[in-house]
């Protein structure tokens, strides 16, 4: 784990947040592990890999909608966008069916191996923890009661809710309007540089979950945290004094 110097705008420490009162979780890949979606397409006849070039595609055309102001549900995006990458696949059935496939696979993925020791670590730091997705909440509900840690989230959110996707400031605002939590005590927890930027400059503090190892973009506003699991997270907030 290391701490990166905050942007100037935000008061919190030299050497990371100060001990947040709110912690935000982002939900798709950041909490659900997406892999099993390979085999959804898999199923109906396509290659594995479009699932990520699919996924990719939605928050691409959620991000181009959010851009000229319009709040699409993710569900509505999610389709279109399996139907234009289904198309010419030689897939075992008809095109509805085979998206009705790949979409359910979203009632029942699992949280990341990491997930549900980290998240009761930080609920008994005593930090109170919401999620606030691009998705559904339902999805998000089902998600962590599968893996027996809904109990711990106080409120499951949903841009749906609120009037523009993430990285709009717009969603951060919402997010932390339900919550009650200025943006200086509040921390977004997500693995998309896209989210931890977006929550930046909406004056959020950040921590970025790297399970990959991967490099942060530098065209993104840095991760006020940066960590490999939610267990990580944990031990390093433990640490903060209240």
């Amino acid at each position: 784990m290391t701490s990166e110097l905050p942007s100037a705008d935000r008061p919190v420490s030299p050497d990371g947040p100060r001990r947040p009162r709110l912690l935000i979780f982002d939900v798709n890949e950041t909490l659900s592990d997406m892999s099993p979606m390979g085999q959804r397409f898999e199923d109906v006849g396509a290659p594995a890999h479009l699932a990520k070039a699919w996924f990719a595609g939605v928050l691409r055309d959620g991000f181009a909608l959010t851009a000229v102001g319009v709040n699409e549900s993710f569900a509505t995006i999610a389709a279109a966008a399996l139907r234009v990458v289904l198309h010419g696949q030689r897939l075992d059935r008809d095109a509805d069916a085979a998206i009705q496939h790949v979409m359910e696979g979203f009632s029942g993925l699992p949280v990341h191996a990491d997930v549900p020791d980290g998240v009761r670590a930080l609920r008994a730091v005593g930090i109170p923890l919401v999620t606030m997705s691009n998705g559904a909440a339902s999805v998000a509900d089902q998600l962590l009661a599968r893996a027996g840690i809904r109990d711990h989230f106080e409120a499951l959110l949903s841009v749906e809710d609120a009037s523009l996707w993430k990285p709009a400031a717009a969603a951060y605002a919402y997010a932390l309007g339900r919550s009650g939590v200025d943006p200086m005590d509040a921390v977004l927890v997500a693995v998309h540089p896209w989210d931890i930027d977006g929550a930046a400059r909406a004056g959020l503090a950040t921590a970025w979950v790297n399970r990959t190892g991967g490099p942060y973009p530098d065209c993104f506003r840095a991760p006020d945290l940066r960590v490999g699991s939610l267990t990580e997270l944990a031990e390093e907030l433990a640490g903060r004094g209240r």
